[in-house]
């Protein structure tokens, strides 16, 4: 009899998987979906909002993709998953059986029970039916005059841009004293805030929400910020400080959960034939320096690759190898190679050299070992690097001087790069002299 695998999740993970196994096998596959009909590029929905594409353009695969491979779409919600009988249980009361089971829920907006906060006008900017949300409650700027983002993550900076592009006024509230400083250097933090003040956008630093004030008709009508009290009016809020892994259905059911589905390295969970894998996956014990759980789209897609060939007979690790991530602050593009800690983070072996343009839109930090001066890491604002040179150089274990010399060699366009390599490498020689 043919073994059926079921996937519930249609993101980047769940849809690498299916992909994946069907190249290696004729296995009965089906992803389970409550969101959408087909798979669709997540990072993609602001572009749809701004203008720049279609919904069907965030669609890497045409509708017949999925018949023509013999991957099965089933929409619904899953209430309960019983283990000991292999069955799913649906909200609409039908049910699915399954040979192996691989959950790849992604994640949700975090909420941390502040009053209003499920009213009208409240959204995060994750799902599809948020940028529905979106689309009804802000429009324009005579339907929305103003908008309020809580949260000073990467989702937060993106939904900002949103609002921006649409000239709706934005006050985005910050709980920390610097944009993102848990993970950026203070020097890329404090561009980062100069940056989003140029955009005419009211950043609000070490402020917190308190509450969320009702109409008369269940719609936001303003906040309240809890350091001062100060309400500000406004049309939508958008919660964006962070998200968790989407497992709430799984709970009771014996799949061991801590924050997300708890796996070991092979993405097995503590019930046999139960995978888990993308946002909602949890290490055991975190990969080198890596987190537990790591909400990254690369990562989602590369336990879906390894996932596959263990399904289809070929048990193998999933390995993650340097950190990277790539982000973009409004017009300037953010990289990052290899580890390069905030403040708050940084270990004592760690130094940095930092060097910015006089436009204040670029600039570098390589993160180096104090006493072996091993590069450790790299952050770049406004220049692409290329990721297979980085790579290269973190297995290698080049020196710092090493990768100053020959920054040239990893930029993504060196006649570009040419305005800025005698500056980097001035500024790194002036500060080896003043350490």
């Amino acid at each position: 009899m043919q073994e059926h695998i079921v996937i519930i999740g249609n993101g980047i993970s769940g849809v690498t998987a299916a992909r994946h196994i069907r190249k290696l096998s004729d296995k009965k596959i089906t992803i389970v979906s409550a969101e959408t009909d087909y798979f669709f590029s997540r990072t993609a929905l602001m572009y749809i909002y701004m203008g720049h594409m279609k919904f069907e353009h965030t669609q890497p695969y045409e509708n017949w993709f999925w018949k023509k491979n013999r991957i099965d779409l089933k929409k619904g919600y899953v209430n309960t998953i019983d283990v000991q009988n292999k069955t799913l249980h649906f909200s609409a009361g039908d049910s699915l059986s399954f040979d192996k089971l691989i959950i790849a829920t992604g994640s949700k907006p975090n909420k941390f029970g502040w009053p209003g906060q499920d009213l009208e006008g409240v959204m995060g900017m994750y799902h599809k039916q948020d940028l529905e949300n979106l689309e009804k409650y802000a429009p324009n700027k005579q339907a929305c005059k103003r908008a309020v983002i809580v949260g000073g993550g990467l989702i937060g900076i993106e939904l900002a841009e949103m609002l921006n592009s649409r000239n709706i006024p934005v006050t985005f509230l910050v709980r920390e004293d610097s944009f993102w400083n848990g993970v950026l250097p203070d020097g890329e933090s404090s561009m980062i805030n100069r940056h989003i003040k140029n955009h005419h956008i009211d950043l609000r630093l070490g402020n917190n929400l308190k509450e969320i004030v009702s109409d008369e008709n269940g719609k936001v009508k303003s906040i309240i910020i809890e350091e001062t009290g100060e309400e500000i009016p406004c049309d939508v809020v958008g919660l964006t400080a962070g998200v968790s892994p989407n497992i709430d259905f799984i709970k009771n059911s014996g799949i061991e959960t801590g924050r997300g589905v708890k796996v070991n390295r092979f993405l097995e969970t503590n019930i046999p034939d139960i995978y888990a894998i993308g946002d909602c996956a949890e290490q055991h014990e975190a990969i080198g320096q890596r987190r537990s759980i790591e909400a990254v789209w690369y990562t989602g897609r590369m336990m879906g690759e390894t996932l596959a060939q263990t399904i289809c007979g070929n048990r193998i690790e999933y390995k993650p190898g340097h950190w990277f991530n790539s982000a973009k602050f409004l017009d300037i593009e953010y990289q990052t190679y290899g580890w390069v800690h905030g403040k708050k983070s940084k270990p004592e072996n760690e130094v940095h050299f930092h060097w910015k343009h006089e436009d204040d839109t670029k600039c570098i930090t390589i993160a180096y070992h104090k006493d072996t001066n091993e590069f450790l890491g790299i952050n770049t604002f406004g220049i692409r690097m290329r990721h297979d040179i980085f790579d290269t150089w973190l297995n290698e274990k080049r020196d710092i001087d090493y990768v100053t010399n020959n920054l040239s060699m990893a930029n993504f366009d060196p006649e570009f790069y040419s305005h800025y390599e005698a500056d980097i490498l001035s500024a790194y020689n002036k500060q080896l002299q003043i350490v």
